[in-house]
């Protein structure tokens, strides 16, 4: 038994751990994150070990406690929690031979079911950026004629694509389109070894995940696995306007077909290019084919345009005709976050939130100069572009002359495109900048003036917001 003075102690500090538990519980309720967490089943299992690993040396404490000694126990107690980041840690310590055999036996069954299906055509796609919306436009065209699978949302690591497999694929497939992300040398042959892909798509080549790559050059080849994966019967569709992909000297045997725009050297080109609210359409060329193909498209943009033109060069490889390319191009759904139009009463906002690069920016500000109205872009700036990333966002900031209003989002890290402005003579009065990315729709409201459009380009999590 324990005297009064030690049990006061101690229902005191159950009662703080009590409360302390609570206002963690509240505060995760009341976060403004984006993205809550996901229970997945990992993830389950990590909960379950860390929860083991913060009870059990308390239970076997909790056997020896006596008056003496109880003081020590509470704090144990109080230093347990300090340093719960720790025992996380030990949990994945602990759970990493399991989670080691969960992989290696979902790759099993994925291995296993590719080659139950010797008939799938897979394709592979690549790229720094444009993935994702690469894969979904080229699966609407596709599914034209074809029963297809693109791998779910930006499913593009091992592990994603093992899920894709395993849960999606089934004996009605026809095609399997792979998106296929890196951050390091050999992320792509990883992803290649798995899946074994005929046919392959590299969107462009840029300086996304430049500080872990170390070098564009790095970046070039590490994309570039994807080609000298394909067998010789093999074909890749490469962009001829990308100077990294028509520099790159490959040891493939796989055929090669050239898209682009500005490239007269190519197999399929896309020329008299028109942007309106509605859409865009262009005339496509065939290389050895004197006709002249009209296309129309819901979407925005010369970033699409190419991946277009990547679907309609697999389409035409896969036998699909011009009428059934037309119609694939004409249904193809607008991706989300990607210069996705969304409209709030006399506010449209061109929503290209989901990750910006240098290309893809400019574009989207092309984009926004061709609409009517009034024009504001919201944007925090570009990240992950190693040391190039100040110099960047500074060519960022004098494309956006003409524009406005620019809202910015966080005072220090958009320094680059605030020098950018500030050199192409940029009206001070029209720059507005917050800390916290969610403040940037009130101030659009005051900003309106009839007919508006706001680009919002790029995102980050919202640990990056400035407090």
């Amino acid at each position: 038994m324990f005297t009064g003075t030690a049990d006061i102690l101690l229902g005191r500090f159950a009662g703080f751990y009590i409360i302390l538990i609570v206002k963690m519980y509240l505060d995760s309720k009341s976060s403004q994150n984006k993205l809550p967490l996901k229970y997945t089943a990992r993830m389950k299992r990590l909960l379950v070990t860390n929860t083991i690993t913060n009870i059990l040396p308390i239970l076997i404490m909790a056997l020896f406690v006596n008056e003496s000694n109880l003081i020590y126990f509470i704090l144990i107690l109080g230093l347990i929690g300090y340093l719960n980041n720790l025992y996380i840690l030990v949990a994945l310590l602990i759970n990493t031979p399991v989670e080691s055999y969960v992989g290696y036996y979902f790759k099993r069954k994925a291995i296993n079911k590719l080659k139950s299906m010797p008939d799938l055509k897979v394709i592979g796609i690549t790229g720094s950026y444009g993935k994702t919306s690469s894969k979904n436009i080229l699966n609407d065209i596709l599914s034209i004629k074809y029963n297809t699978l693109p791998t779910p949302k930006n499913f593009n690591t091992p592990f994603g694509l093992m899920i894709s497999i395993n849960n999606y694929l089934d004996k009605f497939t026809d095609i399997f389109i792979a998106e296929m992300g890196a951050c390091q040398a050999g992320d792509i042959k990883e992803l290649c070894d798995l899946v074994h892909p005929k046919y392959g798509i590299i969107t462009r080549i840029g300086l996304a995940h430049l500080a872990t790559f170390g070098s564009q050059e790095n970046i070039q080849k590490t994309k570039f696995e994807l080609v000298e994966s394909l067998p010789d019967d093999g074909l890749c569709v490469l962009n001829g306007d990308d100077e990294w992909q028509r520099s790159y000297k490959k040891k493939s045997g796989c055929r090669v077909k050239w898209i682009g725009i500005n490239s007269e050297d190519v197999d399929v080109r896309a020329v008299n290019i028109t942007l309106s609210p509605e859409g865009t359409e262009f005339d496509c060329l065939i290389k050895g084919d004197s006709n002249k193909y009209h296309f129309q498209t819901r979407l925005l943009g010369e970033a699409n345009v190419y991946n277009i033109l990547a679907g309609i060069a697999l389409g035409l490889e896969f036998g699909m005709n011009m009428e059934q390319l037309k119609a694939g191009v004409r249904k193809v759904r607008a991706v989300e976050h990607r210069l996705e139009l969304k409209s709030k009463g006399d506010i449209t906002f061109i929503d290209d939130a989901y990750n910006s690069n240098p290309t893809g920016s400019k574009m989207a500000i092309d984009v926004l100069r061709m609409m009517p109205g009034k024009h504001i872009i919201v944007t925090p700036g570009m990240i992950e572009l190693g040391d190039q990333e100040y110099e960047k966002n500074k060519e960022f900031g004098m494309q956006m002359k003409g524009i406005d209003e620019v809202i910015l989002v966080g005072e220090e890290k958009t320094k680059p495109i605030q020098d950018g402005l500030r050199e192409i003579g940029f009206d001070e009065e029209h720059i507005h900048i917050i800390n916290d990315v969610l403040k940037s729709f009130d101030l659009v409201n005051k900003l309106k003036d009839g007919e508006t459009y706001v680009l919002l380009e790029n995102d980050l999590p919202d640990i990056f917001n400035e407090k």
